[in-house]
């Protein structure tokens, strides 16, 4: 990642402040010069390692508790998690971020099973008035990625797709469900 690159993305995680995203504490960074070959000869480079810190959260992803069945979220808890995933979406669009990579192991939980979403490796900090961008980049995790991304189309629907996937999920207690009639049944039986 550039410098350029990297200090938007810090100055983008240094503004979110929500209950239901994951804190932004602070970030390391150092370089180092290192002897390397480079086209047949020993030239004297910098070597940069970036690091982010964020706040621990115990109880792990939300992906656990939809692969796991002994682990199986009663309705009120589901209810609870999916209004506090939307808060925090919510919150990021109105900062302009798209978050990109929603996901079950993106969406981790404390010890009072808050949500918090996490990992803005690949989001998008759009400007004030942007609504959308184009990527030749693929961006986002199988299964949860919308339809115009395959296009390189990034908006906001993008991250809703994601939060809809993650919602049919954590109703059946099952991933990729494929089957949309039978989700209703599924999520009876949860009680």
């Amino acid at each position: 990642m550039d410098d350029d690159k990297f200090t938007k993305e810090v100055s983008c995680l240094m503004r979110v402040k929500h209950k239901n995203v994951v804190r932004f504490l602070g970030y390391c960074a150092d370089a180092q010069g290192k002897m390397l070959d480079y086209e047949g000869q020993k030239v004297i480079a910098d070597e940069r390692q970036r690091l982010l810190c964020f706040e621990y959260l115990p109880e792990g992803s939300l992906d656990n508790y939809i692969n796991d069945a002994s682990c199986q979220l009663k309705w009120r808890t589901c209810y609870k998690i999916i209004k506090e995933i939307c808060e925090g979406l919510s919150y990021l669009h109105q900062q302009n971020i798209v978050h990109l990579d929603l996901k079950p192991a993106n969406i981790l939980l404390d010890h009072h099973m808050v949500p918090k979403i996490t990992d803005f490796g690949i989001s998008k900090c759009f400007d004030e008035k942007q609504t959308r961008a184009i990527t030749k980049n693929l961006c986002g995790s199988m299964g949860y990625m919308a339809p115009e991304s395959f296009d390189g189309v990034i908006t906001f629907k993008s991250d809703i797709y994601s939060l809809g996937i993650i919602i049919i999920e954590m109703l059946t207690g099952q991933k990729r469900y494929d089957e949309i009639d039978n989700v209703s049944i599924l999520f009876q039986e949860k009680g």
